[in-house]
C-alpha cells in the first residue's frame, strides 16, 4: 500500500509531529512498508487458531510471602552521606 504525501501529513498532524520534506518522504516509505506487511498478515487464515490473550498459560505467578531477616538499620545507614536518626537524609525534591 503506497501512501500519498497528504496522508502522511495527516498522520503527522494527528501525532503532533512536525516533519521536514525529507523526513516526510522517508516516513511515507516506512509507513507504506509497514502497511504492506500488515496486508500480508491479514491474508493469513487464522480461523482454526484459538484466541489468546497470552501464550504461556501462566496466571498470578508469585513467590511465597515469607518473613526473612533484613539488614540492620545501622548497617544500612553505615555508608549514608547524611542521616537523621534511623533514616536516610536527602535533599528536598519539592520546593516550598
Amino acid at each position: 500500500m503506497s501512501l500519498t504525501p497528504e496522508q502522511v501529513r495527516q498522520v503527522a498532524h494527528l501525532a503532533r509531529l512536525k516533519l521536514a520534506d525529507d523526513e516526510m518522504e522517508r516516513m511515507r516509505l516506512q509507513l507504506s512498508s509497514i502497511l504492506d506487511h500488515i496486508e500480508l498478515l491479514q491474508e493469513i487464515d487464522v480461523t482454526d487458531v484459538p484466541i489468546t490473550a497470552q501464550v504461556t498459560d501462566l496466571t498470578n505467578v508469585t513467590r511465597v510471602d515469607a518473613v526473612t531477616s533484613s539488614l540492620p538499620v545501622d548497617a544500612a545507614l553505615a555508608s549514608a552521606p547524611d542521616r537523621q536518626g534511623d533514616y536516610f537524609r536527602v535533599k528536598a525534591v519539592f520546593e516550598e
